[in-house]
């Protein structure tokens, strides 16, 4: 009996072991569950919440365009179409190349009066010993302003009326399409009204709903005068409409200006550009200060200052 008893001992201890030591080893790969501390104690362990919050960068710088939006501000108020036709009238019957160089010129109004007045000063200086002029000098305006050189009556234009030259310059820089718009409008209305059609000095053509002038002879222009209360609206009874449109002297614009942006100066109509030099020009009102037009056949500047060491005027200028 005693030795049964013993026995009976030793297995319900042998079955308490056993109890607890797979009791330690379920606890012991149960995962640890952590309690979120009491509300009283939640506000004072900030340091520990961000020690577990995953690291998060600095935003990006913003880009490019944004930041010289924010340097030099918000572009002019859009102009309306009816003031953009008024802006553009005066010009929108010249010759496309012409036309391409006094739009691009324009985004430079404060170089125009000084230019216009190089340009007075030598007016009798035409082709070829122009051009040398213009380079020999040294002139430190843009090619654009530079390529009107040659037609002193278009400068002295812009120069008397800076007002008009500005603000179709950052119609220009701002509102490119809407510029070119407006031009077709004007031409549209002149032509249907008879006054502008191809004639010995330019060739109207009609391009897919785009009315282009171009010169008849490439190395000849000659810059139309003509009053936009006129050639706009339909003529007054009587009135003779081949005598609406004028042309100035011929002026002559050879090999040697191609590097002011002459070669392939003109437009792409359906997609609103202006080409100069082959190139569409990209100047806009946001990188007005920086741009720097890539032509195919770049003017370069000589080194040094402003000079005159050519004749004109019929005195020798230093």
């Amino acid at each position: 009996m005693k030795v049964y008893q013993g026995m009976k001992t030793i297995h319900k201890t042998l079955s308490t072991l056993t109890l607890l030591t797979l009791s330690a080893i379920a606890l012991a790969q149960a995962p640890i569950v952590r309690q979120p501390p009491p509300p009283d104690q939640q506000q004072a362990q900030p340091s520990d919440q961000q020690q577990t919050q995953p690291y998060q960068a600095p935003p990006p710088p913003p880009p490019a365009d944004a930041q010289q939006q924010q340097q030099q501000g918000p572009p002019p108020p859009p102009v309306a179409p009816q003031q953009l036709d008024q802006l553009v009238q005066r010009i929108a019957l010249y010759p496309d190349p012409l036309l391409a160089q006094v739009l691009t010129a324009s985004t430079f109004p404060e170089q125009v009066p000084e230019a216009a007045g190089w340009a007075h000063e030598h007016a009798t200086l035409t082709g070829d010993p122009l051009a040398q002029a213009i380079q020999s000098d040294n002139l430190p305006w843009d090619p654009s302003v530079l390529a009107l050189l040659p037609f002193p009556s278009v400068l002295d234009m812009m120069a008397h009326d800076p007002q008009w030259t500005s603000s179709l310059g950052n119609a220009v820089l701002s509102q490119r399409s809407d510029v070119m718009d407006a031009v077709q409008r004007q031409r549209r209305a002149a032509h249907d009204y008879g006054y502008l059609s191809s004639n010995p000095y330019d060739t109207v053509v009609d391009n897919g709903g785009y009315l282009e002038i171009q010169p008849v002879n490439p190395a000849y222009y000659y810059v139309p005068v003509y009053s936009p209360a006129v050639v706009l609206y339909a003529p007054r009874p009587g009135f003779v409409i081949a005598t609406g449109i004028r042309f100035g002297p011929a002026i002559t614009i050879g090999p040697a200006f191609g590097v002011f942006g002459w070669y392939g100066a003109g437009f792409g109509w359906g997609g609103h550009t202006i080409l100069i030099d082959h190139r569409p020009w990209g100047r806009t009102y946001y990188n007005r200060g920086v741009y720097v037009h890539p032509y195919a056949h770049p003017y370069v500047r000589p080194v040094g200052p402003r000079v005159e060491v050519h004749e004109h005027g019929g005195e020798r200028r230093h």
